[in-house]
C-alpha cells in the first residue's frame, strides 16, 4: 500500500486504532517523510458485540433469524451487544467531515470494510443498507474527491497496485 501511494502528495494520514490498519498507515507514512499517523477512534470497524469471535457455522445456528433481518433490513438493526450500520455510518462520516474540514490536500484514511462502505454510502447520499451494492477488497484503495464541500466517488476498490 505504501508503494501505491508513494508518489501522491499527502497532507495527513488518519488510521483506525486497530493493529492492521495502523501498520498499513505507518507503512504509507514511511514514503512521506514519516508523516505523523493520527489515530482516529471513529474509524474503527463495526462493533459486532456478541458476534465477536463466533465461528461462521455457529452464526447460522444461534443468530440465523437476526442475521436475515440484519442483512435485509434498513441498516438500523443493532447487532446483539453491538451497533447498527446506521450507528457506524454516523460516527465514521462525522469523523470524515471533521477531518476534511481540518486539512487541505490529499488525506489518507486507513480503515476497514464496513467503515469504508458506509462512508462511501454517506458520501453518495445513500442509506447504510446501500453497502450491499458495493464491494471492496482487502488492501484496495477507494477515493473521494471533495470539491466545494461536495463529495464525489473518484475510485472504488482499486487493487491494481496489488498485481
Amino acid at each position: 500500500m505504501g508503494l501505491a501511494l508513494k508518489d501522491e502528495q499527502i497532507s495527513a494520514i488518519y488510521s483506525s486504532p486497530l493493529k492492521r490498519a495502523l501498520e498499513t498507515a505507518k507503512t504509507i507514512a514511511k514514503y512521506h517523510n514519516n508523516l505523523k499517523v493520527q489515530i482516529e477512534p471513529e474509524l474503527r470497524e463495526l462493533e459486532v458485540g456478541e458476534l465477536e469471535g463466533v465461528h461462521i457455522v455457529d452464526l447460522g445456528i444461534d443468530f440465523s433469524q437476526f442475521l436475515i433481518q440484519w442483512r435485509e433490513g434498513e441498516g438500523t438493526e443493532k447487532l446483539p451487544g453491538g451497533e447498527s450500520l446506521a450507528d457506524l455510518q454516523n460516527r465514521a462520516w462525522s469523523a470524515v467531515q471533521r477531518i476534511v474540514a481540518e486539512h487541505q490536500g490529499n488525506i489518507v484514511l486507513v480503515c476497514h470494510y464496513f467503515v469504508i462502505l458506509t462512508i462511501i454510502c454517506a458520501a453518495l447520499g445513500l442509506p447504510p443498507r446501500g453497502i450491499r451494492r458495493f464491494r471492496v477488497g482487502v488492501g484496495s484503495i477507494s477515493t473521494l474527491d471533495f470539491k466545494n464541500g461536495i463529495p464525489c466517488l473518484a475510485s472504488l476498490g482499486d487493487t491494481c497496485h496489488l498485481k
